[in-house]
């Protein structure tokens, strides 16, 4: 491989980190206080469902601190970042990173999700319809992480998760039709809110892991965390890590024009390379 496609595709891999990336889990540290956690797994998610239905639309602001390799050098970046979240499947994030205020876009609705990277030296755009990726594969981007994250349950039925209790969390298994590991979300039962997130790959190993910290009220009932921690490992070994700090949560509305604006992928034009994602593939396309 060559160094400038090993390096676009390390620096793309650190653009991807705020969402959905490849990594192993950090050790999630036990609370002393324990709680008897639920007795199933629909009595669970229905719980949980419960609290997402108390989702607002909002706005956020905050920054991303981020450790990562490109080449054999590690590097220390820290950028703001706005977040756009209208449930239950739009959310937009812009970047300010790379002397560009939108130096990263990402977003998704119902039926599609994207990413835009400017700088003209990784200049890419990558795009994907939810409808063509495979449940049982790694999507390299995933907004589903980051609305999860924020409390918004996906759709899906009870009978492909089940529940078990480790400690002080609850903790939900989700399987695929092969009875193979997908996901596992953790909850803290005193509060019943997550803790942990993981994904798996088809060998049954984690690739993707978010951790959930500092809960704030920003609403009756609706509690958001203001620390989302990801840590990543390359195919190299190394390791990368982003901690997203929100410092602002607040509540906002978005009418067909503001969803026109913010949820809607606009074409690619004037990006040196352009993705289609496939089952978790890039594909390169025509502009």
């Amino acid at each position: 491989m060559s160094n400038n496609r090993r390096t676009h595709r390390l620096v793309f891999q650190y653009a991807l980190a705020i969402l959905a990336i490849a990594g192993c889990a950090p050790d999630l540290k036990q609370p002393t206080h324990v709680c008897p956690g639920k007795r199933s797994a629909s009595q669970s998610l229905d719980s949980l469902r419960l609290t997402s239905e108390s989702v607002l639309p909002l706005k956020a602001t905050g920054r991303c601190v981020a450790r990562f390799y490109v080449e054999d050098k590690e590097y220390h970046e820290s950028f703001p970042v706005t977040l756009w979240v209208n449930p239950p499947a739009q959310i937009r994030l812009h970047g300010d990173i790379f002397l560009n205020p939108r130096g990263i876009v990402l977003g998704s609705n119902e039926r599609e999700f994207w990413l835009e990277i400017k700088p003209k030296e990784i200049s890419t755009y990558h795009w994907g319809l939810w409808s063509e990726q495979n449940s049982s594969q790694s999507i390299i981007f995933n907004p589903e992480t980051l609305l999860e994250a924020l409390g918004i349950v996906p759709p899906g039925g009870d009978e492909s998760w089940s529940l078990s209790n480790e400690g002080a969390f609850d903790v939900l298994t989700k399987r695929n039709d092969q009875g193979r590991i997908i996901k596992k979300v953790y909850i803290y039962s005193c509060d019943y809110r997550v803790s942990k997130i993981e994904y798996f790959n088809v060998d049954g190993e984690v690739v993707a892991v978010a951790e959930l910290f500092q809960y704030k009220e920003m609403s009756k009932g609706f509690f958001v965390p203001h620390v989302i921690k990801i840590i990543t490992y390359a195919q190299e070994g190394r390791e990368d890590s982003v901690v997203i700090t929100l410092n602002s949560v607040k509540a906002d509305k978005f009418d067909k024009k503001k969803q026109d604006v913010y949820f809607n992928r606009r074409k690619p034009k004037g990006f040196k390379h352009v993705y289609r994602i496939i089952e978790g593939h890039m594909i390169e396309q025509p502009e």
